[in-house]
């Protein structure tokens, strides 16, 4: 299981994404994910919202907040078994 918990200045970028009305659909995707998992080491990033974070990082056109959350919500996915 993976423990890591997302910082309180990325989860005041993902917030502020969740609440923009220009932000994409994916980005808020990831932006959830991170958020609902500030203090929750227990909470892991879904198939879904990991997708998302992925091609919220992948595009040029996402900004530096969206892909601050984008890669706080990868980096609690679940640990791959061996």
């Amino acid at each position: 299981m993976n423990k890591k918990v997302t910082s309180k200045k990325v989860a005041s970028k993902a917030s502020s994404n969740l609440k923009s009305s220009s932000t994409g659909t994916k980005s808020k995707t990831a932006s959830g994910s991170a958020l609902s998992q500030t203090k929750a080491p227990k909470k892991q990033t879904s198939p879904k919202a990991a997708s998302a974070a992925s091609k919220v990082l992948n595009d040029g056109r996402s900004s530096a907040k969206s892909k601050s959350a984008a890669g706080s919500a990868l980096s609690q996915t679940p640990k791959k078994k061996k």
